[in-house]
């Protein structure tokens, strides 16, 4: 089977602060493989955000290219790229707050065209530790590690090629966050670019390959 690769070329990005610009990214070149877990760490203003925003075509590349198997994601479409290529793991979780958990996880099968969804919704949300009970609750009555559980799972049921995690772990216990790695290493050994950002040494540590000082140029 052919390894899914993502890769950035020469990217860069400036933003203003109202009074000069600012850039924070410069000539930034970083390849990304199928079946393995990267970690992206750095300090606070290092680029992380910014990075995982355009790798998920939620901002427009200013300068340089990515491609996601020697396709531009400026020509696949950005909307396109967003629906049918990536998964989005953020820290504010971006749930539907009317629905259910079970009903956040069974939209993405919904799309997927998944048959015997709500079944599958409730087997992925069990795989992260949210049982029926907690399944059939509004996703705003849950906690916060709880709902960052519901969006893993929704990730999980995805047939996307890409999954990229902000803080994944952050609102977790120790237990229930190396539970949620390890689910990680499953979407990993199922072909799947897992892409993270974490401020966790013990996240890093897990992973293939640290990812850091991205103002500097190329990733390593």
């Amino acid at each position: 089977m052919t390894k899914n690769i993502l890769t950035v070329k020469d990217l860069g990005h400036t933003y203003s602060d109202g009074q000069q610009k600012v850039t924070v990214l410069k000539g930034v070149n970083a390849k990304f493989e199928g079946g393995q877990i990267y970690c992206i760490v750095g300090e606070s203003g290092s680029g992380k955000t910014t990075f995982i925003s355009l790798l998920s075509a939620l901002d427009h590349v200013q300068s340089g290219d990515i491609k996601f198997n020697d396709q531009s994601i400026h020509k696949i479409g950005q909307s396109e790229f967003r629906l049918n290529y990536v998964d989005i793991v953020f820290q504010s979780f971006n749930l539907i707050k009317y629905m259910t958990a079970r009903e956040n996880v069974e939209v993405a099968l919904d799309f997927a065209g998944t048959k015997n969804a709500k079944e599958h919704a409730y087997a992925a949300l069990d795989q992260v530790g949210i049982g029926h009970a907690k399944a059939d609750r509004l996703v705003q009555k849950l906690s916060g590690g709880e709902q960052q559980r519901v969006a893993i799972a929704r990730a999980m049921t995805s047939q996307n090629p890409i999954v990229i995690a902000d803080e994944p772990t952050g609102n977790l216990d120790q237990k229930t966050a190396l539970k949620i790695l390890d689910l990680f290493r499953k979407l990993a050994d199922e072909g799947k670019i897992v892409i993270i950002v974490t401020h966790s040494s013990q996240v890093a540590r897990r992973t293939k390959a640290i990812v850091k000082h991205m103002s500097a140029g190329n990733l390593k």
